[in-house]
C-alpha cells in the first residue's frame, strides 16, 4: 500500500484530448497505450534520461522535439515494453509508429513524440502497436476534450509496477483568469532520475514561449523529480514533458505573476515526485532527508543521496532501527571535500542524535526508535560549512522490494 498518498484532485486542461486503451502489450490485460492529441497552438518542452543506454523512443523523441521547435501535436505512450536495448531496429520501429499515428491524426510525422516503459531488451510487437494506434485515433475522433475520466484512465495506462495512478492539479489566477496545471506520472522502481523521472506529463493551458517553457521545466524538475530516489537506478526511458497548450493567458519569465505560476508548477511536479516515493516498490516508509549548511547545493545533494541510497540505512528504516552509525557511515562516504565531521549534526525528526563528534547528550535509542517507527521519517543533517541546502525524498527497503524485482519478468 502507498504511504499516505493523497494527491489534490485533477482538472482537465484545455487543448489536450486523451485516448487510453488495452492494446495487448501487457499480459494482465490492463490498459497499456495512451495517446495525447494536442491543439495546434501547443508548445512542448521535455527533459530525458542521461543514460548511455537511452531507449529508442528517447532518441527519437529528443530528435523530433528539437526538429519541430517544440510544436508537438501528439504524444504516443505505451507501457509493458520499454523498446530499450533494441538498437537501430528499435529506433526504426519508434519512427514508424510516430508516422502511423501522424497519418491517422492528419498531422506532420515530425510532431509526434514516442514514449515507452516496461521490460528492457525487447522490441515492441509491431502489429499490436499499429493496431492500437489505429484504434486510439478512432477514439480521439469522438472524445470529449475536458472529460475527467480520460485523464484518470491515462494515468492508469502509463503504469507498470505502480499500485496507484498519480494524477494531480493546481490552478493559479493570471490576469484575472484561471490557469490550470495538471500532471500525471508513473514510477515505483528503477528511480533516481537524472534530468527527468520515469515518465511524467504536465500540461497547462497557459500560453508560454519555448525558451521560458524550457526554463520553467528545468527549474521545477531540479527540486522535484531530480530530488528523489528509490534504488539509485536511473531508467533507460526516463522522460518528463511539459506542454503549454496556448489556449489561455499569456505568460513569460518577466510577467509580474510568473513566480505564482512557477510555484504552482513546482507544486504539481513535487507532489508527483513524492507520490512516486510514496508508491515505491515495497515501501512502508516515506523518508525526507534534508541536508543544510553546505557550501553549495551539489554537495548537499551528494550527502542526501548517500543516505537515501544506502541499503543499510534503508533496511534500518524498514526495521524502525535507530542505527545512527549507518547514517554517519553514509555521510562519511559521500565524498564531500574537507568535511569536518566534528561539526556535523544529525537529527531524527526533532531528536538530535549526533553532534560535537559524538552521540548527542540526552539521546537514547528509545527516542530515536520512536521516530523511526513512524510512516513518515525526517532525517536532517547540518554540515555546518555554508548556507546551501537540499532535500531528497526516498523510501525504505523491504522484503517486498526484492520480491517484486526478482519476479518482475516471471
Amino acid at each position: 500500500m502507498p504511504v499516505n498518498l493523497n494527491l489534490a484532485p485533477a482538472t482537465p486542461v484545455r487543448g489536450v484530448t486523451l485516448a487510453t486503451l488495452v492494446a495487448g502489450l501487457k499480459s494482465n490485460g490492463s490498459a497499456d497505450m495512451v495517446v495525447a492529441s494536442l491543439t495546434e497552438t501547443a508548445v512542448t518542452a521535455a527533459v530525458f534520461t542521461q543514460s548511455a543506454f537511452c531507449a529508442a523512443p528517447v532518441s527519437v523523441a529528443r530528435e523530433q522535439l528539437q526538429a519541430c521547435d517544440g510544436r508537438v501535436r501528439a504524444l504516443l505512450i505505451n507501457s509493458g515494453n520499454a523498446n530499450a536495448g533494441t538498437g537501430q531496429p528499435g529506433i526504426d520501429m519508434a519512427n514508424g509508429h510516430c508516422q502511423a499515428l501522424a497519418a491517422a491524426l492528419g498531422v506532420d510525422s515530425g510532431s509526434v513524440l514516442p514514449f515507452s516503459t516496461g521490460v528492457i531488451g525487447q522490441l515492441l510487437p509491431d502489429d499490436i502497436m499499429r493496431s492500437g494506434i489505429a484504434r486510439a485515433a478512432t477514439m480521439l475522433e469522438g472524445a470529449e476534450e475536458l472529460a475527467l475520466p480520460q485523464w484518470e484512465n491515462a494515468a492508469r495506462g502509463i503504469m507498470t509496477t505502480d499500485t496507484q495512478p498519480k494524477l494531480t492539479s493546481q490552478s493559479v489566477t493570471i490576469n484575472g483568469q484561471d490557469v490550470t496545471i495538471t500532471g500525471m506520472a508513473k514510477g515505483a522502481g528503477m528511480i533516481q532520475p537524472n534530468m527527468a523521472t520515469m515518465l511524467s506529463y504536465v500540461f497547462t493551458d497557459a500560453t508560454i514561449g519555448q525558451d521560458d517553457l524550457n526554463r520553467a521545466l528545468r527549474e521545477s524538475v531540479d527540486v522535484s523529480f531530480n530530488s528523489i530516489t528509490v534504488d539509485s537506478d536511473t531508467s533507460t526511458n526516463d522522460a518528463c514533458v511539459l506542454v503549454a497548450t496556448g489556449v489561455g493567458e499569456a505568460l513569460h519569465a518577466d510577467h509580474p505573476q510568473w513566480a505564482e505560476f512557477m510555484s504552482a508548477l513546482t507544486r504539481v511536479c513535487s507532489d508527483l515526485a513524492q507520490a512516486i516515493i510514496r508508491d515505491a516498490e515495497g515501501a512502508t516508509k516515506f523518508i525526507t532527508v534534508k541536508v543544510t549548511g553546505g557550501r553549495d547545493t551539489a554537495e548537499c545533494k551528494l550527502v542526501g543521496y548517500a543516505i537515501a541510497n544506502s541499503p543499510l540505512v534503508k533496511t534500518a528504516m524498514f526495521a524502525s532501527d535507530a542505527n545512527v552509525g549507518r547514517l554517519l557511515a553514509a555521510i562519511g562516504k559521500a565524498g564531500v571535500d574537507s568535511l569536518d565531521a566534528s561539526k556535523v549534526t544529525v537529527s531524527l525528526g526533532d531528536v538530535v542524535a549526533f553532534e560535537n563528534a559524538g552521540i548527542a547528550a540526552g539521546y537514547t535509542e528509545e527516542r530515536g526508535a520512536a521516530v523511526m517507527a513512524r510512516e513518515e521519517i525526517d532525517v536532517t543533517v547540518d554540515l555546518a560549512r555554508g548556507s546551501a541546502q537540499a532535500t531528497i525524498y526516498t523510501s525504505d527497503l523491504s522484503h517486498d522490494y526484492v520480491s517484486i524485482n526478482a519476479d518482475y519478468r516471471s
